[in-house]
């Protein structure tokens, strides 16, 4: 009789569960989506390919439940961090700082190539956490502006811009350890470019 994981069945599920997910998002890292297969995430989880089949009807939808996985805890955790913090111009530090950290470690596709293999239904399903991210990033641009910690602009247009310079700046060249002077390096230009200014003791200051 085969050794039972976990005291329950529905925590034995969540388990492999779990193990589908993390081999498929370090399949994703080490060799991409084009080419893999429900086959290839078995064998690296270490469960049957039917098993597989049971938790996702094909690989769209293990993507889809990958990637709301992956982004909604990042979400969740960044939420906390902001919370814990009362100036914008600080709290845009962490939000470009985690940003860039995650998606050094990211094993998600970017946006474009996730667009190309995805249906339209489940592209949507994954905007809902990119649409909570730009409210996160525009509700700390707009308390800068409200406070006197930035200069006034066009938010939405500044949330654009901050992101492009977030994917063009994220380094993938080794995960487990992002590149803190690249990292430190982004979040000065981007800083600098929105208008934040600082004392001589490099605290925020107010620009008026």
């Amino acid at each position: 009789m085969p050794r039972i994981a976990a005291p329950t069945n529905a925590a034995q599920r969540e388990q492999t569960q779990r193990k589908i997910l993390d081999a498929f998002g370090e399949l994703l890292f080490t060799h991409g989506l084009p080419g893999l297969t429900m086959t290839d995430v078995a064998r690296s989880a270490g469960v049957g390919r039917t098993a597989v089949y049971n938790y996702f009807a094909d690989l769209e939808q293990l993507l889809v439940a990958y990637a709301l996985d992956e982004t909604g805890r990042f979400v969740t955790e960044l939420k906390a961090d902001l919370d814990a913090l009362d100036n914008p111009v600080d709290k845009l530090s962490l939000y470009v700082r985690a940003q860039l950290e995650d998606l050094t470690r990211r094993h998600l596709p970017p946006g474009p190539a996730m667009r190309s293999v995805l249906s339209g239904e489940s592209f949507a399903k994954l905007a809902v956490h990119v649409g909570e991210l730009n409210q996160l990033l525009a509700d700390i641009l707009r308390d800068g502006m409200d406070q006197d910690f930035l200069p006034l602009a066009d938010v939405e247009g500044l949330v654009q811009l901050i992101h492009g310079s977030l994917t063009a700046s994220a380094s993938r060249r080794n995960p487990d350890t992002p590149d803190e002077e690249r990292i430190a390096a982004a979040v000065r230009f981007i800083q600098a470019g929105i208008g934040a200014v600082f004392d001589s003791d490099g605290r925020p200051a107010t620009i008026r």
